[in-house]
């Protein structure tokens, strides 16, 4: 994103990278951002990754575990003091004991967890510590869809989410936002009470379009529905405008009020977020909820494209050389993982995989990704179902079995979180364009409806001595061994 950040915001990132490649020069470290929008699995994974490292986990993928190459891994404190620290142990316990879901990213956090090891080589022994921090950055990837405005005035802002309000599956939810909108002059006297009620409406609109029913991605600005620490505070408190002036606008006006918060918003937001945490990382997982979408039907599964395309084009991917490594970063391996792949039957997976590759072939097209490695996979950090078959009026289907959250219904029956029972989800098209052409909720003829619901976490299973085995996970390791394979070879 180097056109959308002046020479000073590039000054900066050099002083801060350097700083960066000082303090690890006699410890190495590797800095993982973790994203995806909301739901997607974001603080499940981390807990999964560092429960299945800290606790020796079955990952026959990740090559340095499965080889034996690993002494221990374990949490250290993290670099950054002023960055809240990622709740581990507190999301560990939700997932083990009490077997619920742990609260999902609201804001940025991070942890460090340090892994030593034995490298593969007699040349890696000689010259290596076998020391590696892994510093894990988890953001909300709605925050990343605020990077473009960086490049967008007030105005072009305001059109834009007009346009988009005005599509057929937002007209609804954005009815009422848009006839206030309607009915106030950009050029009158700013009243804050006004802009508040605004705000309110806009966001209320947002949220709208978040809900199950819907399951829309593309909803900027992302700290309108996940504030953080900003909530309340003016350059939080703007709303776009309709029939606005061109040019500047008038001093003490609707238009100027609005347009001085939005590019406030851009000042204190957004760029400390971009300079801070997004120019600072090394490699990159983005989570996709792609069965969400799948559920509320096209409009959710293109606006999920859409979304993902912006989200790809934020990061500074590549590769440097010695020199230029001193004073920037870049992202050279980024992952797409299609999550929570138990929902299905294993006969599903590879067509989930080529669905979420489907969504991101034109964010790849589209960014520059020279030198970067991307690669796609279809992944549960935890497993929460295990596989069977069902015999359904003199067919047998392969089959999930699990325990389903309290109030999800299935053929009219709703579970109270605590009966297990085997569902048939139905079989992905093995065209992932389909997804982009029909309606799941009305589903061609002859095709399966495609229903799925959420399940429960599992039990751990324990040895003959009572003790407590990894959380159990589908391809957690081949994510890892994509992410973190040769930074430990």
């Amino acid at each position: 994103m180097p056109s959308l950040t002046t020479l000073a915001d590039e000054a900066r990132i050099a002083l801060d990278t350097v700083a960066d490649r000082a303090s690890g020069l006699w410890s190495p470290s590797v800095r993982l951002g973790v994203t995806g929008l909301s739901r997607a699995g974001k603080t499940v994974f981390i807990s999964a990754l560092v429960h299945n490292l800290v606790h020796g986990g079955r990952l026959p993928l990740f090559e340095a575990q499965s080889s034996g190459r690993i002494a221990k891994a374990y949490l250290e404190h993290q670099p950054d003091d002023a960055v809240p620290r990622f709740q581990y142990e507190e999301h560990v316990a939700a997932l083990v004991e009490r077997r619920v879901w742990p609260a999902s990213t609201r804001a940025i956090s991070e942890l460090r967890l340090t892994v030593e090891y034995e490298s593969a080589s007699a040349w890696g022994r000689m010259f290596s510590r076998g020391r590696l921090s892994i510093d894990i950055v988890d953001y909300p990837g709605e925050w990343l869809l605020d990077l473009p405005l960086l490049g967008k005035s007030y105005e072009t802002f305001s059109r834009e989410a007009l346009e988009l309000a005005e599509l057929p599956a937002r007209k609804e939810a954005s009815g009422a936002w848009r006839a206030l909108a309607a009915g106030i002059d950009p050029d009158a006297e700013a009243d804050e009470m006004l802009a508040q009620r605004l705000f309110d409406g806009f966001r209320a609109y947002l949220a709208a379009c978040k809900d199950d029913s819907r399951a829309l991605s593309t909803l900027p600005p992302g700290r309108f529905l996940m504030p953080g620490d900003m909530e309340g505070s003016p350059a939080l408190t703007f709303a776009p405008l309709m029939r606005l002036r061109t040019g500047r606008p008038r001093p003490g006006s609707m238009q100027a009020m609005m347009e001085r918060r939005y590019e406030a918003y851009k000042t204190h937001v957004v760029k400390p977020f971009f300079r801070e945490h997004i120019a600072r990382l090394d490699r990159q997982i983005v989570l996709v909820d792609a069965m969400q979408a799948i559920n509320a039907g096209t409009a959710a599964v293109s606006d999920l494209e859409r979304a993902l395309t912006e989200i790809l084009a934020c990061f500074r991917p590549g590769r440097g050389n010695l020199l230029t490594d001193l004073v920037a970063r870049r992202i050279d391996r980024i992952l797409i993982a299609a999550t929570k792949a138990d929902h299905i039957h294993h006969e599903s997976h590879d067509r989930l995989q080529a669905i979420v590759r489907r969504l991101a072939d034109r964010a790849i097209a589209r960014a520059d990704f020279s030198g970067a490695t991307v690669d796609v996979v279809a992944m549960a950090a935890v497993r929460a179902t295990r596989e069977g078959t069902a015999r359904h009026e003199g067919e047998t289907l392969p089959v999930i079995i699990g325990t389903p959250l309290a109030g999800e219904t299935i053929d009219g029956q709703t579970f109270d979180g605590e009966t297990e029972t085997a569902v048939f989800p139905g079989d992905l098209p093995e065209n992932p364009t389909a997804l982009l052409r029909r309606n799941a909720a009305t589903p061609a003829q002859g095709e399966p409806t495609i229903r799925f619901v959420r399940f429960r976490p599992p039990k751990l299973e324990r040895t003959a001595e009572g003790v407590s085995l990894s959380l159990p996970h589908i391809r957690l390791d081949r994510a890892l061994q994509f992410l973190l394979g040769d930074q430990l070879a």
